[in-house]
């Protein structure tokens, strides 16, 4: 495969500035042609744009972006759904001779993209039955129940986590086997897709993304929220549960006063860093990815040093 049809990922934690890279990569990219496709599964939904520092569309320079605003905040979102989508938009793009660049934090939607992850098999009435333990118990002892059944499942699903908790119940279930041994291996990479990794000293991501919260409050997440409330965010699955979002939701239904607020917003710092934590932790381990400083390098340098992986892949 040449450099001209191979794909890019940036991935990496939030707030390290992927977003902007990408751009920057396609625009150097010229007349090659470059098309994003994101990797975060909050900017699938519709209307989820300052929580999610989702691009506008007048700052995307022009440059045709896949896998935004494609569900409504009532719709489940699910690793399976975009896997298939964004491999299909990410074939269309190689079919046309232009280049794709993968975009995002969300660790099990990238892996199973880029590692062609075969999803085990559901069963309603199974599903059913976990979810109805679920409401008899509560996520806490449904969580435990996970952890005498697959410790290691238990360690990467968070406690509060139900729909996940009942999934990996579910598949321990159906196959008989623990939920991990379903996960793809890390191998080559689909599409042979060259993997950078972006990161910055955590002292100067703390406070990028502490001035990242503030200026989503600023901007108008509340009001965001409160519309999307009207479209019925509070039924969603997923995106109620998104970080900020769940937050909000939290301290509207408190009354939504200045302490109310103020503590979603602290609560929301707070998360997206611990946030940060598990997506460190879940990429590290991956050794195909190339890491570049964020705050070590200037945009120009970090372009010629995606560029120069890209080109140049061993």
């Amino acid at each position: 495969m040449t450099a001209a049809v191979r794909p890019l990922a940036i991935i990496g934690p939030t707030g390290t500035g992927k977003s902007q890279l990408a751009l920057d990569v396609a625009e150097r990219l010229g007349p090659l042609g470059a098309e994003i496709v994101n990797a975060d599964a909050m900017q699938l939904y519709r209307g989820m744009d300052i929580g999610t520092a989702k691009l506008p569309a007048a700052a995307r320079r022009g440059i045709p972006h896949h896998q935004l605003d494609v569900l409504d905040v009532t719709q489940t979102a699910t690793v399976a759904r975009y896997q298939r989508a964004a491999a299909a938009d990410i074939e269309a793009i190689l079919a046309a001779g232009a280049v794709p660049i993968i975009v995002g934090g969300s660790m099990l939607y990238i892996q199973s993209l880029l590692d062609d992850w075969s999803f085990p098999a559901t069963d309603p009435r199974v599903r059913a039955r976990w979810e109805r333990r679920l409401a008899e118990v509560g996520v806490g002892e449904l969580h435990a129940e996970l952890a005498r059944r697959d410790p290691a499942a238990a360690a990467v699903i968070l406690p509060t986590d139900a729909r996940r908790t009942v999934r990996a119940l579910e598949v321990i279930e159906l196959t008989g086997r623990p939920f991990a041994a379903s996960a793809p291996r890390i191998g080559a990479p689909r599409w042979d897709t060259v993997i950078i990794g972006l990161d910055c000293d955590t002292t100067l991501l703390d406070e990028r993304l502490a001035r990242r919260t503030d200026a989503m409050f600023e901007q108008g997440l509340v009001a965001e929220v409160t519309g999307l409330l009207g479209r019925g965010l509070r039924d969603g699955v997923t995106a109620a549960r998104a970080l900020g979002y769940a937050q909000v939701i939290a301290a509207l239904d408190a009354g939504g006063g200045d302490e109310q607020l103020r503590q979603a917003r602290e609560q929301t710092y707070a998360g997206t860093r611990r946030y940060v934590r598990r997506q460190r932790s879940w990429f590290r381990r991956d050794h195909r990815v190339r890491w570049l400083d964020a705050g070590a390098c200037s945009p120009p340098r970090l372009v010629d040093a995606a560029l120069d992986a890209w080109r140049h892949v061993s």
